[in-house]
């Protein structure tokens, strides 16, 4: 099986944490067999950023904003399993 790892960095100076902590949970639940782990790594400085495997898939700062869960659901679904139905988060 092959090894899937999120790692979610967030800004503790701008008390991103729970934001951070939901979406974990939201990919937990969405891809509870899937994944191996999701890590929150603290940062600060404004950060907020998702990586899948070491690659980064979503930089606040780069979009300008925060994601979509079903935005981050459906990168990382694309990467570990492009063929899977994932629901209302793939309705749009």
């Amino acid at each position: 099986m092959q090894q899937n790892n999120v790692e979610i960095t967030y800004c503790t100076q701008c008390r991103w944490l729970l934001r951070a902590a939901w979406l974990a949970q939201e990919l937990l639940t969405t891809f509870e067999q899937d994944l191996t782990s999701v890590a929150l790594k603290p940062g600060t400085g404004g950060i907020f950023e998702i990586s899948l495997n070491g690659q980064l898939i979503f930089s606040r700062k780069s979009a300008g904003r925060f994601p979509e869960s079903k935005e981050i659901k459906q990168l990382i679904r694309d990467v570990i399993d492009p063929q899977r139905d994932l629901g209302h988060s793939d309705k749009t």
